[in-house]
């Protein structure tokens, strides 16, 4: 998720338009689970997955962005990561603090706990997320597992960071076949968590097996799932960019084409999100191969498609420039709009389809909007002035 626009002189326009309707795609998933719990009967069944892709461009921009400074000795590692907490921690603290300020109003049956929280264990939740440090469900006065009590999403953001320090501790200096090695170790515990083979005695037994929506919360067997999802994803986002030429642009360039290339791409995107669940309580294993199928092929295959496209319309661009600079405010701001939205359905669960129909659509709206003013009142002023102080010269 926190691949970031690209700060050099070209941008692979699709692959940030990409990441914006995967963002969207993300928070309709979120309001359509307050109408069913279910983990098989949902009515949109795998927008998890857009984590994984999210995985996947972040790995390909990373290694576009960063490596090649990295590998001539023009940027250390000391420099990679400051650039990267810069890029990622000024929305962490914002998204963070939107979700303490809203964190009280949150209560109701299904998430009783809250009344009995102290302020001072709504600040001890927002340090120890504000630097990644997650809690155990024991902690988590939910009740409901989440490694990050104020914001769930983050969750994401504690895999995206493990894998930028492996990426520049030591993956950047991979030959390729290292690295195909370590793309297919990680597909194997990939494939261990999305089919349950248990290989290594990590997963545990449950009503209907976790599979690849997994990863959120501080237990040995999310951690390994989610682990599994941003080793494989993001690496092969790098050996993507490594197999393609990357001294060379987009090959084509022509307008109708770079919108039909986007169209199709965003579809694929769309679609599995929406895909129903295959193979119900009764057989598992074929929504597991689904999972798989996505995340070992069809992503990666998406971002290719993605970046060898460059679009020619300057109406799409411009479409899928904001779509980019939109998607990481609004994948971490909109979840405390979210737990509200839970406790409203919670209490409203019997009002008329039009009333339902309006509060999500308001939800929605009210969540990019959100997304655009964090944005543009405090991520780019705080990240340009952060920027300009830890890298401009004296």
């Amino acid at each position: 998720m926190g691949g970031g626009m690209m700060p050099q002189s070209h941008r692979y326009e699709i692959l940030d338009g990409l990441r914006g309707v995967a963002a969207l795609m993300v928070v309709i998933f979120h309001l359509s689970e307050a109408f069913s719990y279910d983990p098989v009967y949902k009515h949109l069944n795998h927008g998890y997955l857009c984590v994984d892709f999210f995985f996947v461009l972040s790995g390909f921009v990373i290694g576009y962005a960063y490596e090649k400074r990295m590998t001539s000795g023009t940027m250390s590692r000391w420099m990679f990561l400051k650039a990267r907490l810069i890029r990622l921690q000024p929305m962490i603290l914002i998204s963070l603090l939107f979700g303490a300020a809203l964190f009280y109003f949150q209560e109701c049956n299904y998430y009783a706990g809250i009344a009995g929280a102290s302020v001072w264990y709504v600040i001890e939740n927002m340090l120890l997320s504000f630097f990644m440090i997650p809690i155990t469900p024991a902690f988590n006065v939910r009740a409901n597992g989440e490694m990050i009590l104020l914001n769930i999403p983050l969750w994401s953001m504690v895999f995206e960071y493990i894998a930028n320090v492996l990426f520049c501790l030591f993956v950047f200096k991979f030959g390729k076949k290292s690295l195909i090695a370590l793309v297919g170790a990680f597909a194997v515990l990939l494939a261990d968590s999305a089919l349950n083979m248990n290989l290594f005695g990590i997963l545990n037994a449950h009503d209907y097996p976790l599979s690849l929506n997994a990863g959120w919360s501080c237990t040995t067997e999310h951690f390994y799932i989610g682990l599994a999802r941003v080793g494989y994803s993001f690496f092969v986002g790098l050996l993507l960019y490594r197999l393609m030429n990357r001294n060379t642009m987009p090959t084509n360039t022509h307008s109708t084409s770079g919108i039909g290339r986007f169209a199709l791409c965003s579809m694929i995107i769309i679609g599995v999100v929406c895909m129903d669940q295959i193979g119900g309580y009764e057989h598992p294993l074929w929504d597991g191969i689904f999972n798989l199928t996505c995340t070992l092929v069809l992503f990666p295959m998406t971002v290719y498609l993605g970046a060898k496209t460059r679009v020619g319309s300057d109406k799409t661009r411009q479409v899928c420039d904001f779509l980019g600079r939109l998607s990481y405010p609004l994948y971490l701001m909109h979840y405390p709009l979210v737990y509200l939205f839970f406790m409203w359905i919670d209490t409203h669960h019997d009002s008329s389809f039009s009333i339902l129909a309006f509060t999500s659509v308001s939800i929605f709206l009210l969540s990019i909007a959100m997304a655009y003013a964090s944005l543009k009142l405090f991520d780019e002023p705080v990240r340009r002035w952060l920027t300009k102080k830890a890298f401009d010269k004296p």
